[in-house]
């Protein structure tokens, strides 16, 4: 019998948790009364790929605001062979060009993507012009301005993979029995319950006014972190085993927002890697913290 193949992010996704998975694992803790899985703030899924692979939960809800990156994980999970078929074309074109076609082969595909996100249609091409996108644009970075036009400039890849068929195939049948959303991350309260996992992956509140937190047009300040948190407690009333990451400001500048505002709940203190900054000197090692209204494995002793 064939191994199954492990599925990973399909799209690079600014504050991917890939290098914090080691300790989030610590959190992700399923028996018989906890048996269903939340992440109202999917982005690009690392650890929902990572749930995916080394667990079976028997219900599982996703959920983001950005609908382009709902749309894509919708056509990943329903129609991946088109999907397969489009980027592989968009692969063999955009590699026979050279830097400057391949630029102006960018920006005519990032005009169209923005059209139809606009209009809201054809979410098969929508979404394969996202993945290009997303692996040609700098640093990989989905950005969108206020006016929710996705705005990076082209990056520069010798031979960028635009088309993994065999993870897309993975991560199509990875998602066949996910339930997918999108929208505010307090629709999902009506998916959560006593018997539910929740794990938060919010815009970071940012540690410098460079922060970046635009996934969206509409941003992420810190009245909206104090909403989150307010979430955050009702769903602990309600049963739930919830979890949140964020960035330290504490440890950056002894600022004690996070602190504060989860004051009653377990908070641990992590090292992670800022990837995103126009200053390559800001980039590397950074201070996480990890919440919890439960004891992690190794508290448990697990």
């Amino acid at each position: 019998m064939a191994k199954e193949v492990s599925a990973k992010p399909f799209l690079k996704w600014a504050g991917g948790k890939t290098q914090l998975l080691s300790k989030i694992d610590n959190y992700l803790i399923f028996d018989d009364s906890i048996y269903k899985y939340a992440e109202p703030f999917v982005g690009g899924g690392a650890v929902l790929f990572h749930v995916l692979n080394n667990y079976s939960p028997k219900e599982i809800y996703i959920n983001d605001i950005n609908s382009s990156l709902i749309d894509a994980y919708s056509v990943v999970k329903s129609n991946v062979n088109d999907l397969i078929n489009l980027l592989s074309e968009i692969e063999i074109q955009y590699i026979a060009l050279d830097e400057e076609e391949r630029k102006n082969y960018f920006y005519n595909k990032r005009e169209k993507f923005n059209i139809l996100k606009k209009a809201n249609e054809n979410i098969l091409e929508k979404s394969a012009l996202m993945i290009f996108l997303n692996k040609t644009c700098f640093n990989g970075l989905y950005r969108e301005n206020k006016s929710g036009e996705f705005n990076v400039p082209h990056g520069k890849y010798k031979n960028p993979k635009i088309c993994d068929r065999e993870n897309l195939l993975a991560v199509s049948n990875k998602l066949k029995n996910v339930e997918i959303y999108c929208g505010d991350y307090k629709n999902s309260e009506n998916f959560i319950d006593a018997n539910t996992l929740v794990y938060f992956d919010p815009p970071y509140k940012p540690l410098s006014k460079s922060g970046f937190t635009s996934y969206s047009k509409s941003g992420f300040n810190d009245d909206n972190q104090v909403e989150l948190s307010q979430f955050f407690k009702e769903l602990n009333e309600k049963g739930a085993k919830v979890f949140l990451s964020n960035s330290d400001p504490k440890s950056n500048d002894g600022d004690l927002f996070f602190d504060d505002l989860y004051k009653d709940f377990n908070i641990e203190r992590v090292s992670g890697n800022r990837m995103i900054n126009s200053d390559a000197a800001n980039r590397g090692k950074i201070n996480e913290i990890i919440v919890s209204n439960f004891k992690r494995r190794n508290d448990e002793g697990i």
